[in-house]
């Protein structure tokens, strides 16, 4: 019975011997079981299955159990892979179905992994079920019975991406090789993403997942999910950024001119608003800023227009006539005329004659009384006047103390040890003064000025108290020699600014313009002979460094990685000497800083070198319209940018006293600028140098005037030291302003006992045009005072250099004047002598956090910190769409930070910036970021405090 399908004659046959063979009470139960199969049979139906064998996956050592219930059914029996399954592995259950009577058998057998790992055929792993009734057999379908598995990696994992907004975003992903297949599903930011909820979400093309149409909300870490029965596998996570590019906003309305009367400017901006710029999209192509002139109406005063006739003569004796105030009538805020619209007058003759008579004598007498007061008021002023001169211009007012008939006493401190060039320093010089006029004080000596001899250095002596009698006036009449030095430049003047006859307008009469002769050309000579190139160069490698011009206020920065490996260049950067009229004769345009060259010209960079150069604009006002310029080959110049213009191609920082460029095209450079209004202005500076003259009698006061530029100072102090000069006070600036009027020196407060000075040859005067364009050459003036008697050993004055209608600074002299001519020492500033520094010695911040902070701030973060806010806190948000076009933004941030604060060895400032960055982090994130740093580079203070 264990193999029945062998024919029905076989199973009967076997059925007989059996009964044979069984006690009477099992032949009984057989026979009733077979009578009740024959009411079966009598039915006439085959076996029917009611469940099948279904497919099966073997998980891990799991044997898997397959069933089949069929009914009517006499037996149930499995077969896999061809061969029947042995009757003791199966389990049969049987019970008959209520109503129909018909028996209802359940067979199940186990398969194991070792059964199936064991098979070797062409075809899976299969069994079926064969059931039997009296009417014959049927057969399930096959199941395959498989071992279930899914491989770690993935054959295609999604790709992080940076799309538009509204356009499409597909992520692929093909999962793991498994049995059974695996499904997948996807993960936005550990969130499962349904098709279902959005419809601009598409999660059914090949395991794909699309975006139709991106928004800012897609934005986000994605991960595709595959999972069956046996594993699930994560993929790696893709970053899709949904960036938005700027676009400008609407212009702003004109601003109201800057000037109330003339020409002025006015300005509109607009802003990167509309839409801003947001993950990292491009900024807002173009300017921010748009300025024009413009012309504020002046006001105009009313003025009177001619009589009316008389009127007829009323009765009362009188006539009138009238005239109205339009010639011409007042405009735009002018004054109204002054006086009476109206005139009467007596008209009747003999009828008014006494009337008239009256009134005519009363008119004689106050006309008289009015005119002899007028007198007066007019002699007063003008006695005050003339001694007003006497006493600020006249050589021959005395100090006040010779009213007392008494003596002076003069007192003289000791030297002080300041400044190396300063000679007898001790003296706490007046506090600045800074003061305003309205029209000239002083008058320029007409005469010839003789060249000084350059005399040797005389040693100070001690100090000296000099008693003088002072009872009477004495009249100093000994000879003065001033010099005068400039070098005339072309007649240039701001934007709306007319030059006044007389060179300066503020000055009286002919006596406007300076007569002294220019300074000899074997000085000019002097002054550019003898000085040492402005020139430094340095070979870079792969680790950058730093060139310092000394004294001179330009470096160049070149950062770590712009020269490629296993590559070495000589920079050189140099600041040139030359006539720069080319460059300033454009316009209105002066030079404002001097031309720096670096190179070599076959340079090639990979990222942009950071180029310092000093300037000395007034950049605390918008009145200057300032420009980067560089020189072609053919030795023109040409526009590179305008400061405050958005530009890819070079980005311009500038500072109170210098500009910090980043550019990659070696070459010459320089700063130009236009002034927009009169109040733009430009900074000198002002020093002055003494020393004795062969006669020992006469000590020379040379006074400079140049541009508050370190190398244009260091010109003058390379004079002074083949001259024999001392520094005799600090050099002090001043701001002057583009009004056209003219810069005039004086020396005041002169001991009037001890020293003279020529008359009317205390102030000297340099034209507006003289000044405004001394971007070349040092502008000089020369003082030469004499002394009564050798024993006078101690001079004390002020020099006064202002500019009419402009600021004033005062210069206090305090110095004592050897007798002994020894011989002369250099005595000055020691120049620089580091110029050249590679490696990390050039730079501020370690390399290895320099590394780190650029690899966390280049990459866009979910939390907005990306360089971006990296150069907001560091103060740089203009024009960050050049740093946008960098490979490394933040590189560059940080290659700006280093030329800014060159000068200022701490960190604190970008400490600061990273701090408040980090505030926004977790406590955990930060300790995260210090453990990897302290992986790095050391720990410093600043990198403890931050704790980034």
């Amino acid at each position: 019975l264990s193999y029945p399908p062998f024919g029905t004659a076989f199973v009967l046959a076997s059925i007989m011997l059996c009964f044979k063979m069984l006690p009477p009470l099992a032949a009984h139960w057989f026979l009733e079981q077979r009578s009740r199969d024959g009411l079966s049979a009598m039915s006439g139906t085959l076996p029917h299955f009611l469940q099948e064998p279904d497919d099966a996956y073997i998980v891990k050592s799991n044997p898997i159990k397959l069933r089949c219930r069929a009914r009517p059914a006499l037996q149930i029996f499995f077969k896999c892979n061809g061969e029947w399954v042995h009757q003791n592995q199966h389990t049969s259950l049987e019970h008959t179905e209520l109503g129909t009577g018909l028996k209802i058998r359940e067979v199940m057998i186990n398969v194991s992994r070792q059964q199936v790992e064991d098979f070797h055929g062409p075809e899976d792993y299969w069994c079926l079920c064969v059931a039997w009734s009296h009417l014959g057999t049927s057969k399930s379908r096959k199941a395959t019975v498989r071992i279930a598995y899914l491989r770690k990696n993935f054959e295609q994992e999604p790709q992080g991406m940076e799309v538009p907004i509204n356009g499409m975003i597909v992520l692929h992903c093909r999962p793991p090789e498994g049995v059974p297949a695996a499904e997948v599903e996807w993960l936005k930011n550990e969130e499962l993403v349904s098709s279902l909820e959005d419809l601009n979400i598409d999660t059914r093309a090949d395991h794909n997942l699309i975006i139709n149409e991106a928004r800012l909300s897609d934005s986000g870490n994605y991960t595709c999910l595959a999972s069956n029965i046996v594993a699930r596998r994560r993929s790696a996570t893709a970053t899709v950024i949904v960036f938005v590019n700027g676009g400008w906003s609407s212009w702003t309305d004109w601003s109201e001119c800057n000037v109330r009367c003339g020409r002025g400017v006015q300005k509109r901006t607009r802003t990167c608003t509309n839409p801003a710029p947001l993950n990292g999209g491009a900024f807002c192509e173009g300017m921010s800023v748009q300025k024009s002139t413009c012309t504020s109406p002046c006001p105009v005063d009313g003025g009177w227009a001619e009589w009316t006739m008389w009127s007829v003569c009323s009765s009362e004796c009188e006539r009138q006539r009238t005239r109205e105030c339009t010639d011409p009538e007042p405009k735009h805020g002018g004054r109204l005329c002054d006086g009476a619209a109206l005139d009467t007058d007596n008209c009747t003759g003999d009828l008014c004659i006494q009337a008239d008579m009256e009134s005519s004598n009363d008119v004689a007498l106050y006309s008289g009384l009015a005119a002899g007061l007028v007198t007066v008021v007019v002699l007063i002023i003008a006695v005050t006047l003339y001694r007003r001169n006497q006493s600020e211009y006249g050589v021959d007012v005395i100090d006040s103390s010779a009213l007392t008939g008494g003596f002076q006493s003069f007192s003289f401190k000791s030297a002080r040890q300041g400044n190396p060039l300063l000679m007898n320093s001790s003296m706490q010089p007046d506090l600045t003064v800074s003061r305003t006029y309205t029209g000239p004080i002083c008058y320029p000596d007409s005469m010839e000025k003789e060249l000084i001899p350059e005399p040797a250095l005389f040693d100070p002596l001690p100090d000296l108290k000099v008693k003088v009698h002072s009872s009477f006036m004495v009249s100093l009449g000994v000879s003065e020699r001033a010099e005068y030095h400039a070098k005339a430049p072309s007649q240039t003047f701001p934007r709306g600014v007319v030059q006044e006859i007389g060179g300066g307008g503020g000055t009286l009469g002919g006596r406007g313009k300076s007569q002294l002769a220019p300074i000899q050309p074997a000085l000019v000579s002097s002054m550019m002979t003898g000085k040492r190139p402005l020139r430094t160069s340095g070979v870079f490698g792969h680790g950058g460094g730093r060139l310092v011009v000394p004294n001179a206020g330009v470096s160049l920065l070149v950062p770590h990685g712009a020269i490629e490996e296993d590559t070495t260049w000589e920079l050189y950067v140099s600041i040139t000497q030359q006539d720069s009229s080319a460059l300033s004769d454009e316009g209105q345009e002066i030079l404002l800083s001097p031309e720096v060259t670096y190179g070599p010209p076959g340079l090639t960079l990979s990222c942009p070198v950071a180029l310092t150069v000093a300037h000395c604009a007034d950049v605390s006002s918008e009145d200057w319209n300032i420009k980067l310029k560089r020189q072609t080959q053919d030795n023109s110049w040409e526009d590179v940018m305008t400061v405050e213009e958005e530009s890819t191609s070079c980005y311009c920082l500038l500072d109170t006293q210098c500009c910090h460029l980043l550019v990659e095209r070696p070459g010459c450079y320089a700063l130009v600028g236009e002034a927009l209004t009169q109040a733009a202005g430009k900074r000198l500076r002002l020093a002055a140098f003494g020393n004795m003259e062969p006669n020992f009698l006469n000590y020379s006061i040379r006074v400079y005037c140049v541009d508050d530029m370190p190398h244009a100072f260091q010109e003058v102090v390379s004079v002074e030291r083949s001259r024999g000069g001392r520094l005799l006070e600090e050099p002090k600036t001043l701001l002057f302003r583009a009004n056209s009027f003219s810069l005039q020196v004086s020396i005041q407060d002169i001991p009037q006992f001890l020293w003279s000075i020529k008359p009317f040859t205390t102030c000297q005067e340099f034209s507006f045009s003289q000044v405004w364009c001394s971007s070349q050459s040092p502008l000089q003036c020369a003082f030469s005072l004499e002394r009564y008697s050798p024993a006078a050993n101690q001079l004390s004055c002020k020099i006064s250099v202002r500019q009419v209608k402009g600021h004033e600074q005062i210069l206090q002299v305090y110095t004592t004047i050897a007798e002994v001519w020894k011989h002369r020492t250099p005595n000055c500033s020691p120049d620089c002598t580091i110029t050249s520094q590679t490696g990390s010695r050039a730079f501020k911040i370690p390399l290895s956090i320099r590394q780190r902070i650029c690899a966390t701030f280049d990459t866009a973060n979910a939390k907005g910190k990306d360089w971006q806010l990296l150069a907001q806190k560091l103060h740089i948000d203009r024009n960050l769409g050049y740093f946008a076009c960098q490979t490394s933004p933040s590189a560059v941030i940080l290659s700006l930070w280093e030329a800014q604060h060159q000068e200022r060895g701490d960190l604190d400032s970008l400490a600061s910036a990273l701090e408040e960055i980090s505030k926004g982090t977790t406590k955990g994130e930060r300790r995260r970021h210090f453990k990897r740093l302290q992986r790095v580079a050391p720990p410093s203070p600043w990198l403890i405090k931050t704790g980034c």
